[in-house]
């Protein structure tokens, strides 16, 4: 099977992830999308929250606005979007089953002995967990060489970046189909396949890493929440998008590149890293760090409404898009 012949795709889940997945599949005209999920409103909720999600095309002066439900209508109606009450019959005629349920172990082990029972035995099987590995959740099917993690960017019918992490026992030919499917012409999503597994994958691991911090730094009295935020969005946030880490430092090195920097700023560098903050997100005894984020953040932000949402939404396409826009200066394939 080829990842151009036509799709169909179960989802399992329907929360923020799934139903922007919902999205991202949806916007291939070759896929149709089975949905399952046990809330008991499930119809009444999807016909309320997807159209959020799926394309309103350049909206960015109407984000206010209420998405209509006429579109789930349509796409019901023409087959494209299937709504089921059982997951057997969800999973009975899919080419992908792709989960997107709690991040809890027990609950996906047993969830993938079922879905193998009721999926064709050609079925791919993705799991869009955020950090537990397939080989973990692999443990109660029979074909382990099927399952495999497409880790993606919340929201993914918008961030580019799907983390495709294989078990040991996942076949050369899933994870390749898994990336082709996401690197077809056209599509704006950027897979990368993480040569192992590792908890917490590569992306939330950079960005717990530098949430701890900017904890550290807020519980410390070194800034505010609000203040931390604005360093970020006047410095790391716009270069890093442009370059991401390690291109960024090749360029702060000037001519010697990150071999001339890492010289010149190491001794810094080794300083700041032997003194970065740890904080305890579990335990009780330094929880007056979290009530400190906690407070100051909402004093900052307090609870978005569904338009600041979508108007932040816009806002992030048009950061992907401008990573799309050629200078004229493109760095070298290697």
């Amino acid at each position: 099977m080829s990842v151009t012949d036509p799709q169909r795709i179960t989802l399992i889940g329907l929360g923020t992830i799934g139903m922007s997945m919902a999205a991202l599949h949806l916007s291939r005209e070759n896929v149709t999308v089975d949905v399952f999920d046990t809330r008991p409103d499930f119809d009444q909720y999807l016909f309320n929250t997807l159209p959020h999600f799926l394309d309103q095309g350049p909206s960015s002066a109407n984000f206010k606005s209420q998405p209509s439900t006429s579109a789930v209508a349509s796409l019901i109606a023409s087959g494209r979007l299937n709504v089921h009450t059982s997951l057997e019959t969800a999973c009975t005629s899919a080419t992908i089953v792709q989960e997107q349920g709690p991040e809890n172990l027990e609950f996906k082990q047993t969830l993938w002995a079922q879905v193998e029972s009721f999926a064709p035995p050609s079925a791919h099987l993705w799991t869009s967990t955020s950090g537990i590995a397939a080989s973990a959740q692999q443990q109660r099917i029979y074909d382990k060489s099927r399952l495999l993690v497409v880790h993606p960017f919340n929201p993914p019918h918008i961030m580019p970046l799907l983390e495709i992490v294989p078990s040991p026992d996942t076949s050369p030919e899933r994870l390749e189909f898994a990336r082709e499917y996401f690197s077809v012409p056209g599509s704006k999503h950027r897979p990368v396949v993480l040569q192992k597994e590792i908890p917490g994958f590569v992306g939330n691991r950079l960005a717990f890493a530098l949430l701890r911090e900017a904890c550290y730094l807020v519980q410390e009295n070194v800034v505010s929440a609000k203040d931390l935020d604005t360093i970020m969005k006047a410095s790391l946030g716009p270069r890093w998008a442009g370059n991401g880490v390690f291109e960024s430092y090749q360029q702060g090195g000037g001519e010697g590149g990150i071999q001339a920097f890492l010289n010149k700023l190491g001794g810094t560098m080794q300083a700041v890293w032997d003194n970065l903050g740890k904080v305890n997100v579990l335990g009780n005894e330094e929880t007056s760090w979290k009530e400190k984020v906690v407070s100051q953040v909402n004093e900052a932000y307090g609870t978005l409404t569904p338009g600041q949402v979508r108007e932040k939404e816009e806002r992030l396409k048009d950061f992907v898009a401008i990573q799309t826009k050629k200078y004229g200066h493109d760095v070298p394939e290697a």
